[in-house]
């Protein structure tokens, strides 16, 4: 689609996270929107000349098959500056360097994205300027709310766009879609009939060179604190009027605020552990604290979970367990809905008496309904069978779904401001108790499943087992 033309200027480009997934990203939008008219400016302290900068994007699209007319252009008109972002005159020869409006994509640790925004403050941005920052929004729920209302002296905050690409527009939709399209799932969808909620990302993955931001974050912040709570809230929320953004922004947000910690108790309500040496799949892999750049004074955790509560008349009473680590043995990027146990089952069905689950596989986005059935064999004897679909990956990658949201000024895929400091208020209480070291800092084995005295999924897991038990 045409759209009026803009430059994104990718403040933190030598960086991973542009060459990893921004970048590819853009070359997949412009290969499938050949339409959008957009200048590519990047910018850091590190030196790069203009070739180094070339290959680099060329080398960032070639990973995502991009090419055609919008693509082309691009590239004859890239450029890369070395300056330092946080003084305002360099900040404005960027922004005069600009073709069109200026989309300013802060790729940036949260320390220096704040000095970033104090120099802006100091100049007279382009009217319709938008601003784009990654996670972690701030370190916590007062640095949230203080740079909020920076940003907010800046630009409205429809032109604030902070990301989180698990909320690409075809896991929203998916979610949505299998939700309140189906009567056989929304007249369940609550606390009389769901006995747990479980959303995990596991991963094999160690540390893979990231220990400048990770250390200082953790699986906490880097993935529950950000990502997790995202996808509670579109799991959880009352059905939207439409899927325009202040409908959805509005529905997560009541969901968010009524969130906290299950029982108001961080001790039994949160674990947290970091993994020693271990093998996956053949590959050593070094203790966390052995990892180049680890501090391991910092006490950083590389698996947490925590156990949440909803407070509202839907899903009062419902554990949601939020489970994330690194050097995991088996990947798991799944939400688990677990059904209550059928109220009665006649005298004779013998075997299987388990609860229906729902799973539903994040990336690629799949979904399985686990039921009891007669067995082939002995029509007395039930067992587990699965129904099973595809959602489909959708046509863009998710950060491809979320620059074209920016570019078009939809704010929907974006994280709100009060959404944002409510993710912080949420998680405070666990990060107060561990710091103060009221949750022990556990360990387990790289390529284990957590420590051993933790069961293999999640807290409500164990909870529902109990609730089947026979009475």
């Amino acid at each position: 689609m045409a759209t009026s033309a803009k430059t994104l200027i990718i403040l933190g480009a030598s960086g991973d996270l542009t060459a990893r997934l921004l970048l590819p990203a853009l070359g997949q939008l412009l290969t499938r929107d050949p339409g959008r008219s957009l200048h590519l400016l990047g910018a850091d302290r590190r030196q790069l000349g203009r070739a180094d900068w070339l290959a680099r994007v060329k080398g960032s699209f070639a990973e995502a098959d991009a090419a055609g007319p919008a693509v082309d252009t691009l590239l004859a008109g890239t450029e890369y500056r070395a300056v330092d972002v946080t003084r305002p005159e360099e900040l404005h020869a960027l922004l005069d360097a600009c073709t069109g409006t200026p989309v300013l994509y802060f790729a940036l640790p949260p320390a220096v994205t704040a000095s970033v925004c104090a120099a802006l403050a100091e100049l007279t941005l382009p009217a319709g300027t938008t601003l784009a920052l990654e996670k972690p929004f701030g370190v916590d729920e007062a640095a949230a709310v203080r740079l909020n209302a920076e940003l907010h002296a800046l630009v409205p905050e429809e032109q604030i766009h902070r990301v989180d690409h698990f909320l690409g527009r075809s896991t929203v939709n998916n979610l949505v879609g299998l939700r309140f399209a189906n009567r056989i799932f929304e007249p369940l969808w609550n606390n009389n009939h769901i006995a747990a909620i479980d959303i995990i990302y596991d991963e094999q993955l160690g540390l893979e060179g990231r220990a400048g931001y990770y250390d200082k974050a953790g699986a906490l912040v880097d993935m529950i604190q950000s990502h997790l709570l995202q996808v509670l809230a579109v799991l959880a929320m009352e059905p939207p009027s439409t899927l325009g953004a202040q409908d959805v922004r509005d529905a997560k947000g009541l969901v968010l605020r009524a969130t906290r910690l299950r029982g108001g108790s961080p001790v039994r309500s949160s674990r947290r552990a970091r993994y020693t040496a271990g093998t996956i799949e053949g590959t050593r892999l070094p203790a966390y604290v052995n990892e180049a750049g680890v501090d391991p004074a910092r006490g950083t955790e590389t698996l947490a979970e925590l156990t949440l509560e909803v407070d509202t008349w839907r899903w009062a009473g419902v554990p949601f367990t939020l489970r994330s680590g690194k050097a995991v043995g088996a990947r798991r990027r799944e939400i688990v809905i677990t059904f209550k146990p059928a109220s009665w089952v006649p005298a004779g069905l013998t075997g299987s008496h388990e609860p229906t689950v729902l799973r539903i596989s994040l990336a690629p986005d799949l979904m399985s309904l686990e039921l009891n059935v007669n067995s082939e064999d002995d029509p007395d004897l039930l067992r587990r069978a699965a129904l099973t679909a595809s959602f489909g990956a959708g046509q863009l990658l998710a950060y491809s779904e979320v620059l074209g949201a920016m570019f078009d000024g939809d704010p929907t895929l974006s994280v709100r401001a009060d959404a944002a400091e409510e993710c912080w208020r949420i998680v405070a209480p666990a990060v107060a108790a561990w710091r103060a070291d009221r949750v022990p800092l556990e360990e387990y084995a790289a390529g284990s499943e957590g420590p051993p005295r933790w069961p293999s999924t999640a807290v409500a897991e164990a909870e529902t087992d109990q609730a089947n038990k026979p009475r």
